[in-house]
């Protein structure tokens, strides 16, 4: 059975407890929404130093800020 969340009148969600201790979540813990469609996508933000050498070797070259 599908676990559920309740959006409150303060645009809250509640996480179920079990889904927490599932994906190792703690409270104060900051996370990355990104819309899909119709629905939310849900990612913890990684710490810098996860991010450390992830473009390495990247090539650099057509590379345009947006």
């Amino acid at each position: 059975m599908p676990l559920t969340a309740t959006l409150s009148s303060r645009f809250r969600i509640t996480i179920p407890k079990s889904i927490c201790a599932e994906q190792q979540w703690q409270a104060g813990q900051s996370f990355v929404l990104i819309p899909k469609s119709t629905g939310l996508l849900v990612l913890p933000s990684p710490k810098l130093e996860q991010l450390a050498g992830i473009a390495k070797g990247a090539d650099k070259t057509g590379y345009r800020d947006r």
